[in-house]
């Protein structure tokens, strides 16, 4: 990923095939294993590397444990979700799920994650540019904030978790839905891609 990032060739089957060799396995079970790692960062609203399209079947704690390595591998902290969701994910499969009991009292917890210092000035003037108009599907804005402004949400095209800048030509201004799609979406890069497209300041970092 580091490479597709800053742009050197890169072929991914030798990773497979140095893999394979290591711990006996056929490269194709670990190209498989790549995609779930994918999966993994789909769920995380993050990028995965075109030509590994996630795949699913993966469980909740070997999900957990991928989340933990790659936050370890960029040095971030972060909060676990993936767990969480794929625990969801695999219920909602279930037929004819009995009504929960749920919890009255919902225990809190702290945990810790990176976040991002960003420029107001930057979401600003992306915000004014939109004049109200999400630039991904180009309605007006669903609803005003309570202040009277069109709410519109600003995503950066390739996310900061993700080494994006946090400048006008990686910046759109989107509305909730869009924004969603661009994270969690089965198509999010045919968006990514129609935003390059349509939006001329936009830059591919």
């Amino acid at each position: 990923m580091a490479h597709d990032r800053a742009g050197k060739p890169y072929v991914k089957k030798q990773y497979y095939e140095k893999l394979a060799g290591k711990f006996n396995r056929t490269a194709k079970a670990f190209e498989y294993r790549m995609q779930n790692i994918s999966y993994v960062l789909s769920l995380m609203g993050r990028d995965w590397l075109r030509g590994l399209k996630p795949a699913k079947n993966v469980g909740a704690q070997v999900a957990g444990q991928i989340e933990q390595l790659l936050a370890e591998a960029e040095g971030r902290q972060v909060a676990p979700i993936v767990a969480f969701e794929i625990a969801v994910r695999d219920e909602v499969k279930k037929k004819q799920l009995p009504v929960p009991t749920g919890s009255d009292s919902p225990q809190p917890f702290t945990s810790a994650s990176t976040q991002y210092a960003r420029d107001p000035e930057i979401k600003a003037w992306i915000l004014q540019q939109a004049g109200g108009v999400c630039e991904c599907c180009k309605k007006s804005a669903p609803f005003k904030a309570a202040d009277g402004m069109p709410y519109l949400e600003v995503h950066h095209v390739r996310r900061l978790a993700d080494q994006g800048s946090d400048q006008v030509s990686n910046a759109v201004a989107v509305c909730p839905n869009c924004h969603r799609e661009l994270h969690y979406g089965a198509y999010s890069k045919q968006l990514v891609e129609q935003l390059y497209l349509s939006v001329e300041r936009l830059v591919c970092e």
